[in-house]
């Protein structure tokens, strides 16, 4: 069954993802099926995007109910889910500072958030962006240009200019970087692509200092990291990523907002919420009543399930016991955002060996795996990961030639 899904797929889509590691049926929890019947449990919950897991059922209710009754309206009008939704952002973000009004634009995606908050800050009357090194804000010419793989920009310069980058998690590069050229810094709390790369705690409050220093605004990319996937509702809220209070002016947020259902939003506070004017941007899905009002709904069970601290206590254990096998020379990240080392360059034969074990993990870079799973991830789940896990090492043949 499998290989028919996937000759149709190789004559049917344009060929840039390349071949499908599996055709999945269905859903439910952290646990998904393919089109042999067979079963895997999802430790990469659809890059950090399914929030409950697949088939939740108050996010099913949520989407078809406001389905049977508003599906789609355009940004000429406002949907209660919408405004709904913006306040809760707004709240959940500067929260307990209640006195810094923040702004709402809502995309379908990650890279349309990056756009729109690339295009805020061309309204301070600056160009230049100071992003990281091992950065990666999206695909679109905007996000892309923000981007730091040589790989995924060269193909499609020249690109929007005035970007530079400097190594990330270095204040000292920052400090040289930024000056009164610069409409903004942009980092990621934890790089999620580059395989969950953690930065110094005095990071980002130096970013905004130094960016606040030179009238320069700090935009954060939590497009993977929010959400709760940290244990926190945004990352740079976390106690143990940074040294001090950061309340960035730009927060862009996607993927697990709406627990699959497309919806990105770019958040901006104190004045920063007013540089957008009428016609300066826009979007046709952007705001859509269905898809907030499944943001909602992921809003609503992380906080009446006690997903945040399930997160911050699950993460820690499997964080633990990952790094127990001296075949792993370092595990990094928060909550359930995971990244480790390998002792060897083996990351993508470990994912397929995870495949073959029935557990689907992520191979970001030769060397490093990535593990981001649904919040609603089990005890049981992650337990049955964990007593598999150096099975799948010895799979992969991870240690025979240190052996």
């Amino acid at each position: 069954m499998t290989s028919h899904w996937t000759e149709r797929y190789a004559d049917a889509l344009m060929n840039t993802f390349g071949p499908p590691k599996l055709v999945l049926t269905r859903g439910k929890g952290a646990h998904v099926w393919d089109a042999d019947g067979r079963e895997y449990v999802d430790l990469l919950g659809g890059i950090a995007v399914n929030a409950l897991g697949h088939a939740h059922p108050r996010l099913t209710a949520a989407v078809t109910e406001q389905l049977g009754t508003l599906g789609h309206i355009s940004n000429f009008f406002a949907s209660a889910p919408q405004i709904e939704l913006a306040e809760r952002l707004g709240t959940l973000l500067v929260e307990p500072v209640e006195t810094r009004e923040t702004k709402v634009f809502f995309t379908n995606s990650g890279a349309e958030a990056n756009e729109a908050a690339f295009k805020l800050t061309r309204r301070t009357g600056r160009t230049k962006i100071v992003a990281a090194a091992g950065s990666f804000h999206g695909r679109t010419m905007g996000a892309l240009a923000l981007t730091s793989k040589l790989a995924y920009r060269e193909p499609f310069e020249p690109l929007p200019g005035d970007v530079v980058f400097v190594p990330y998690g270095d204040v000292a590069a920052l400090e040289a970087a930024v000056d009164d050229r610069t409409a903004a810094v942009l980092v990621e709390p934890i790089q999620g692509e580059a395989g969950v790369v953690v930065p110094p705690v005095d990071y980002l409050p130096s970013a905004q200092r130094i960016a606040h220093e030179h009238g320069a605004l700090l935009w954060l990319d939590e497009v993977q990291t929010g959400v709760g996937r940290t244990g926190t509702w945004f990352a740079h809220q976390h106690p143990d990523l940074v040294s001090d209070r950061v309340v960035p002016d730009i927060v862009t947020l996607a993927k697990g907002l709406a627990g699959g259902i497309p919806i990105g939003a770019c958040i901006a506070t104190g004045g920063s919420g007013k540089l957008f004017d009428p016609g300066n941007h826009g979007t046709t899905f952007g705001g859509n009543p269905v898809a907030a009002a499944a943001a909602l709904a992921v809003i609503d069970v992380i906080e009446d399930d006690g997903l945040l601290e399930h997160v911050s206590r699950l993460g820690a254990r499997i964080r633990q016991l990952l790094a127990a096998d001296p075949r792993v020379t370092e595990v990094r990240g928060a909550g359930l955002l995971i990244g480790l080392d390998l002792a060897e360059p083996k990351a993508a034969e470990v994912a397929a060996a995870a495949q073959d074990a029935g557990y689907i993990v992520n191979a970001p870079t030769p060397e490093r795996i990535r593990l981001a799973p649904p919040l609603v991830l089990t005890d049981a789940d992650s337990d049955a990961f964990l007593a598999a896990w150096p099975a799948i090492l010895d799979a992969a043949g991870v240690g025979k030639e240190i052996a």
